[in-house]
């Protein structure tokens, strides 16, 4: 069974765009470190000061475990996220008929 899981970080949308320009070999290796780690899948969303991250994890253990190394918090404030906690919202995910 794996988990949907989404992470709504306050910040600057704009310094995280930019920063998926400039620095998107980082992103490369951390994304490939996350499916190692047990990531299914993976989306970015910007919205009103705001970014969302949309995941499917094998295990919440594994995205907790992933998500709280220090070096992948460094680099989420480097790239325009605020210092304070996320908003996380983690559930089961379920097939349904009308799944695309």
């Amino acid at each position: 069974m794996s988990v949907l899981i989404t992470v709504k970080i306050k910040g600057d949308p704009a310094a995280f765009r930019q920063a998926l320009a400039d620095r998107a070999d980082e992103f490369v290796k951390i994304s490939d470190s996350g499916r190692t780690a047990g990531a299914v899948h993976h989306r970015f969303g910007l919205g009103d000061g705001f970014v969302l991250v949309v995941d499917e994890w094998e295990s919440v253990e594994q995205f907790q475990q992933f998500f709280s190394d220090p070096a992948l918090q460094s680099f989420i404030g480097s790239v325009g996220g605020a210092p304070e906690p996320p908003e996380i919202t983690v559930c089961e995910a379920v097939a349904s008929p009308d799944q695309f």
